[in-house]
């Protein structure tokens, strides 16, 4: 699906409903949110958006919890889970993402690529384990365009079903 189609899509289920949406990043750097505010009219929805890149960010901003981080790692679904849940402090809906990007870091447990995507909207929450189609270039610019895209699609599914 082309960008402008993806937003289009968020962009109408958002309004539609009269929701806000808040996104939070950590290895995408803000991309998703560049993504989500290159379309006009992004501010009728878009509410706050967060680069919590570091633990410190995470625990300030978005309440994830220090014993969170320090037994499962800021690359973890446990992380990402409460990334979006306390992105509803902010707003109705959430996206966010914390993951590994290379090209130096990852394991075999967290390897390059490797992205925990957390989706948020009327107090449900969705985890999603992906690991980038690009992680094997090793070029952080391509694996954080592949999870941006993966992510605004995987955001509409979960919108319509939980919005509808």
């Amino acid at each position: 699906m082309k960008k402008q189609k993806l937003l289009e899509e968020i962009k109408e289920i958002l309004i539609k409903n009269h929701f806000s949406l808040s996104s939070a990043e950590s290895c995408t750097g803000g991309l998703i949110s560049s993504y989500l505010t290159d379309i006009s009219g992004a501010s009728k929805y878009i509410f706050q958006n967060f680069v919590t890149y570091s633990n410190e960010a995470k625990v300030k901003f978005l309440n994830v919890k220090k014993q969170t981080l320090e037994k499962y790692g800021a690359v973890s679904y446990q992380t990402a889970y409460e990334m979006s849940e306390g992105l509803l402090n902010y707003a109705d809906c959430s996206i966010a993402t914390t993951g590994i990007l290379g090209p130096t870091e990852g394991s075999n447990e967290k390897p390059i690529g490797l992205v925990y995507i957390s989706l948020g909207c009327k107090n449900k929450i969705k985890v999603i384990k992906y690991i980038s189609k690009k992680a094997s270039t090793k070029d952080r610019h391509k694996i954080k365009k592949d999870i941006v895209e993966f992510a605004l699609k995987e955001l509409i599914i979960f919108l319509k079903n939980t919005l509808n």
